[in-house]
């Protein structure tokens, strides 16, 4: 009987493709498959181009050259349409090169072909179909083992594998333990099936052990392999029923660090590429668990680190509520400058610190824990909070190291905000280092921005000064303090960060300070966090550090009067625009904003005439009563000068002599009262635009 006979009887067709010429020329059952009468024929590439699905055809070109060079088998799996588009079977094309100087010929088969069971895949050196979804496989394993941040997520991904044609049924990642072998993880096993292999000898004669004392990967294609060359351990294997093994050894930087064995419920040859697929895995999967083991070390050293540094609020304040929070979010080893500390003073009396040490890193870590000793030895010595920090600034900049002409870009600097609180009266005595203001959430619910006076940051001239400003935390009050990274997490900057923070406490429902804490960091930190960016397009990351402080007990009236003072002296003439920010604060929800810009133009005045006309300084007060939409404005600006004002015609050209005449364009209500020591000058705005409500 002829060849071509036999390949008819078992439906397979002969083909031959000359690239040269660019004929086909295709035999009597080849034609069928393709479509076309069943007889022998020749057909130029277009016309044999027709026959095949247009996704199938724009493969060939690489599964041929791939084949010319490597010299292997071409394979293909293609679709054939009919003359209406519609697709009328599968076939596999099988193809030799056959090549003469620059030309090639290539000489194969056609079958049809249903799709292939698991383990029913081709077991030849072939490129193709197959090739192409090993190259697929290996890329999304690469890439899921990369993203793969520790142990469990590793084994995770390497317990999800699909290889392609041949999937393992079992898997398992053993270590080594000084002269033992160990279980690292297992899938595809019950639960106490990894028994008998855990704290296994290095010598012990197991495929697994044999692997990581050689280096070598072993693969045993079938139980009577498995037993004729483990006979010891073959028992052990045997009650799970599989039918193929490999080991192949887990290798990082020349080490053997353990072997990965995977185990199949069908006979697996193992071919060269088969073994090509599963000892790339076995690399990726040793860089995996290598970069879990090196990354879940540094998490261990960060949690210990934090533990060590971050203190523990201590017993409860009589009349007070304590709270705060540390995310570190900035370097890798997830430590940083951030920290909060809370220290129990003379008298009753309690500090409150909060602070950022410049940088991510455990340099700034180390700065961190030196420096928070220092000001509780500062505090603990009963000094004020303006000489705690005039100390900790001067004993951060003798432990910082500066370059050799005096480079202050070698200084690490630290920002921080200390206040000492008196729980029987509410008073709190601030200090700050160039640290964000602290914030007030009054007992309706309202958020306001409390400036204070403040220095440089810690540890950039040794002696400097820190102002204190005493304010009173009423009942039913809330003080904020955090950090930096509070606000600008998330790609916000200071002032839309203000915004959003001022919301969120805003819009808090509860007495809980834990519940408001989580409700903070979760909102800036939390995942939900990254659907909602701020305006700066490189979300700038960085450690968050807050501090909650409440006075408990029912606030003294239902409608907390807004307040802010504010004393701007003579030699201070750039506190105006502090008394304009301040009061733009205090008005933030006013429901005019015409009448808020007003209110600071007259501020602006009357601030500016003192420091002019007079030689004293000028006290601001403002205050908002009132409920929401119907509120009153009252803003005095006092000094100790007798003159009273007078009113003016100034000239068009004048650069003075307005002030009196712009209250009393833009006032609801103006007046100047005369004192013992000098003189008040006084305005009203009400927010409803008519009379202010007694």
């Amino acid at each position: 009987m002829r060849t071509e006979d036999v390949l008819a009887a078992i439906a397979t067709g002969l083909w031959r493709w000359d690239n040269a010429s660019g004929v086909v020329t295709l035999d009597a059952e080849a034609a069928r498959l393709l479509g076309l009468p069943a007889e022998p024929t020749e057909l130029t590439e277009a016309a044999v181009r027709s026959r095949f699905h247009p996704v199938d055809w724009n493969e060939i070109d690489g599964v041929v050259n791939l084949a010319v060079a490597e010299g292997t088998l071409a394979e293909a799996r293609l679709r054939i349409m009919d003359e209406s588009g519609r697709v009328i079977r599968t076939v596999r094309s099988r193809s030799k090169p056959l090549i003469e100087g620059t030309d090639y010929q290539l000489v194969g088969t056609l079958q049809e072909v249903a799709e292939p069971q698991p383990g029913t895949a081709a077991r030849t050196p072939v490129t193709g179909d197959w090739r192409r979804s090993r190259e697929a496989f290996l890329l999304d394993a690469g890439r899921a083992l990369a993203e793969a941040r520790s142990t469990a997520e590793v084994l995770r991904v390497a317990a999800s594998l699909s290889m392609p044609g041949f999937s393992p049924d079992g898997l398992a990642v053993f270590g080594v333990a000084g002269d033992r072998l160990t279980i690292i993880g297992h899938h595809g096993h019950n639960a106490g099936d990894d028994g008998p292999f855990t704290d296994m000898p290095l010598d012990t004669d197991y495929p697994a052990a044999d692997v990581v004392r050689t280096g070598r990967a072993i693969y045993l294609p079938s139980p009577e392999e498995y037993r004729a060359r483990y006979p010891a351990t073959w028992p052990l294997a045997q009650r799970f029923g599989r039918e193929s093994w490999a080991f192949l050894p887990l290798i990082v930087a020349g080490r053997t660090m353990g072997a990965w064995m995977a185990a199949f419920t069908y006979r697996v040859g193992f071919t060269p590429d088969e073994r090509s697929v599963l000892t790339t895995v076995a690399r990726m999967l040793a860089q995996a668990l290598a970069r879990a083991g090196v990354a879940e070390s540094e998490r261990e050293l960060s949690l210990g680190l934090q533990r060590t540094m971050m203190p523990v609020l201590g017993p409860a304040i009589p009349g007070m509520a304590v709270a705060a929070r540390y995310v570190p979010t900035g370097g890798g080893l997830q430590v940083g400058g951030d920290w909060y500390d809370m220290i129990q003073l003379p008298g009753g009396r309690v500090a409150l610190v909060i602070g950022d040490v410049q940088g991510h890193d455990v340099r700034a870590a180390g700065l961190m824990g030196q420096l928070r000793i220092a000001l509780r030895a500062y505090a603990s010595e009963g000094h004020r909070p303006d000489a705690v920090l005039s100390r900790a600034s001067r004993f951060l900049y003798g432990i910082t190291d500066t370059g050799a002409d005096g480079d202050l870009a070698a200084t690490r600097f630290a920002t921080c905000l200390y206040l000492e609180v008196d729980p029987a009266t509410g008073t709190l005595d601030i200090a700050r280092a160039g640290h964000p203001d602290p914030a007030i959430r009054m007992a309706d619910g309202t958020v306001v921005q409390r400036p204070t006076a403040g220095g440089l940051p810690l540890g950039i001239v040794p002696d400097t000064d820190y102002p204190t400003t005493r304010l009173t935390l009423e009942p039913g009050e809330t003080l904020m303090v955090c950090t930096d990274g509070l606000l600008e997490t998330g790609g916000h900057d200071l002032e839309s960060g203000w915004s959003r923070i001022r919301k969120l406490l805003e819009a808090h429902d509860g007495d809980s300070l834990e519940e408001l804490a989580d409700t903070l960091v979760q909102a800036v930190h939390g995942p939900g966090s990254h659907h909602t960016t701020g305006p700066l397009a490189d979300r700038r990351e960085d450690d968050i550090a807050v501090l909650l402080l409440c006075r408990t007990g029912a606030p003294a009236r239902r409608t907390t009067p807004r307040r802010t003072a504010l004393t701007v002296a003579q030699a201070e003439p750039e506190r105006i625009a502090v008394a304009r920010r301040q009061l733009r604060e205090l008005l933030h929800d006013w429901a005019d904003g015409e009448q808020v810009d007003s209110a600071v133009l007259m501020v602006s005045e009357m601030v500016t005439n003192v420091l002019v006309h007079t030689d004293g300084d000028a006290l601001l007060v403002a205050e908002a009563t009132g409920e929401h939409g119907t509120r009153r404005l009252r803003v005095e600006v006092a000094d100790a000068s007798d003159e009273l004002p007078h009113r003016r015609r100034p000239g068009e050209m004048a650069s003075s002599g307005r002030g009196l005449i712009l209250m009393e364009m833009l006032a609801h209500a103006w007046g100047v009262d005369p004192r013992g020591e000098g003189k008040s000058i006084w305005f009203e705005l009400y927010e409803a635009g008519g009379e202010a409500a007694a």
